[in-house]
């Protein structure tokens, strides 16, 4: 066995045969050359846009870019991808096969690649037989991307619009029942203002008392004044208070909901294209150079192994 692997005895079996290893390199080249062609390999163009995210919430722990990263790379895209472009007719799949999406969704990965690059934009790339289709993808999963992530971020801003909507009824159902109270208080017992009127009324009932002065019906007033402050000037004030409260609250809640509201309503993008994409001038696939230096190689190794197996026969 180590005899087989002999470098000396390889070496000199190779300039035995060097007009055998040019003939089957010259009969590689030509071969891979040939079927490497827009004949057999049908040549594909890709398109590049980078873009950079922005007017997103984050999510978790991931960064912006990985988010649009992943939505960029959602099955969803791919579904809407699929249909605009009637990537089944393209990719030659039929849509009756039971395992048509697990095909299709290959494919697509293949020619569709989506990257985080070093200054934290994400790279997409498109490769397709068409040069116009293979841009018009890229920018459809831009324009595809926005439309996900407003879906997502309309979803999230309307359930907070709910939520600050229902706090904020809720606060306006309390506060009309506290004026109501407020009206029985001003109608049945003359409660206007308790912090107001307690000095003025106590002032008022002290002077009768102390001068006599006045007529009996005006003393007789502020005694039953007097009194129904004595007996409901406590929930007077503490109505009063939580009224104040109330109002602030509800000053607060009206903010929320109006910001939340904003979000809502607004019609943004999610995403800064740093380099459009253009249709290709040039393929980028197949790089023929690189297949024929590949196949030539191989059939130069193969031909030395079946040489030197023949030649290890003749001497045993």
């Amino acid at each position: 066995m180590n005899d087989f692997f002999d470098n000396q005895r390889i070496l000199s079996l190779i300039w035995k045969r060097k007009f055998h290893f040019v003939l089957v390199g010259l009969i590689a080249i030509a071969l891979s050359a040939v079927f490497s062609g827009p004949k057999f390999i049908k040549p594909k163009f890709k398109s590049t846009a980078r873009i950079y995210p922005t007017n997103i919430w984050v999510l978790s722990n991931e960064s912006e870019t990985e988010q649009m990263l992943e939505v960029v790379n959602s099955r969803d895209i791919k579904l809407k991808m699929f249909d605009v472009f009637q990537l089944d007719k393209v990719y030659k799949v039929n849509r009756e096969n039971p395992h048509y999406l697990t095909y299709m969704v290959d494919i697509y990965n293949d020619n569709v690649k989506a990257r985080k690059t070093e200054f934290e934009t994400v790279e997409i790339q498109v490769l397709d037989y068409d040069p116009q289709r293979a841009s018009d993808m890229c920018d459809s999963i831009i324009w595809f991307y926005n439309k996900k992530v407003e879906e997502m971020q309309r979803i999230k801003n309307k359930e907070m619009v709910d939520i600050s909507k229902r706090w904020l009824d809720r606060k306006y159902k309390e506060r009309d029942s506290l004026m109501l109270v407020m009206d029985t208080l001003k109608n049945k017992y003359g409660i206007l203002d308790f912090d107001t009127q307690t000095p003025e009324i106590t002032r008022g009932y002290m002077n009768a008392l102390a001068t006599g002065r006045g007529s009996a019906n005006d003393a007789k007033k502020i005694e039953e004044l007097y009194s129904n402050f004595e007996k409901e000037g406590t929930r007077a004030a503490w109505i009063e208070s939580r009224m104040d409260n109330l109002e602030m609250v509800i000053d607060s809640l009206t903010a929320q909901y109006e910001l939340y509201y904003n979000e809502y309503e607004k019609v943004i993008t999610y995403c800064h294209v740093v380099e459009y994409p253009v249709p290709a001038d040039k393929k980028s696939y197949p790089v023929r150079w690189l297949i024929v230096a590949f196949t030539t190689i191989s059939a130069v190794f193969f031909a030395l192994l079946v040489f030197v197996i023949l030649d290890y026969r003749k001497k045993m």
